[in-house]
């Protein structure tokens, strides 16, 4: 004989799935203002791939290109700091020569 007792009902949690970043604009700018060795430019190239693949649907890839992305951003922000900081420097010390 069955037994009967309460139905237990699985129950499933929706939890939201997070897109993958892309950083374009964080690309863009750099690839605007802050673009030593060309590093913001080619940040943006893979900001715009993995938008790309983001909007296909194909989150591996759309996370490995917004990771090299962001590294690249990353390092493109940090040297146009450096070079930004090694100018100023430089333009003082000439400056303070130029003085008699």
């Amino acid at each position: 004989a069955p037994a009967s007792g309460p139905t237990i009902t699985p129950l499933a949690q929706w939890q939201p799935v997070r897109k993958p970043q892309d950083f374009v604009l964080w690309s863009l700018f750099n690839a605007m203002y802050c673009n030593p060795f060309c590093l913001g430019f080619i940040a943006l190239v893979f900001s715009v791939k993995a938008r790309d693949r983001r909007t296909a649907n194909d989150a591996a890839s759309a996370t490995s290109y917004g990771r090299t992305a962001k590294r690249l951003n990353i390092a493109a922000l940090c040297l146009g700091i450096l070079m930004t900081i090694i100018f100023i420097v430089v333009l003082s010390i000439f400056l303070r020569n130029l003085r008699p």
